[in-house]
């Protein structure tokens, strides 16, 4: 079992900066890919950053097209906590982001953060 938190949602305008944690407990070890979804109102839940081969250290990372150069994704294996910091944010990157963790075929979720961009 492992256990996801998310935080740092929030309302900012455009052009801003948001900081997401996502703090990780439970079968860390066991985890081989992580990393961050959103779902805008009336979509489907998207992937905006994978890291893969590796519980938290993590190997190879992937960004969604759309947030290539805004958004970069980082980990803090000592608190066991991963971070998405979202700059030059655009009102399109409304939505509630998830963390994900995947151990084998079994995905894990966190409660969800709310970020609303304002134009």
């Amino acid at each position: 079992q492992v256990q996801l938190v998310e935080s740092g949602g929030g309302l900012v305008q455009a052009g801003g900066s948001l900081r997401l944690s996502c703090a990780a407990s439970g079968s860390i070890f066991s985890i081989n890919a992580i990393g961050w979804y959103r779902q805008a109102q009336g979509k489907q839940r998207e992937l905006v950053v994978s890291i893969t081969s590796g519980s938290m250290s993590g190997s190879m990372t992937n960004y969604l097209d759309s947030v290539k150069g805004r958004f970069t994704v980082s980990r803090d294996i000592i608190k066991n906590t991963m971070y998405l910091q979202m700059n030059s944010l655009k009102p399109e990157d409304t939505a509630v982001y998830y963390c994900n963790a995947k151990v084998g075929t079994q995905d894990y979720w966190g409660q969800g953060t709310q970020v609303t961009v304002s134009s």
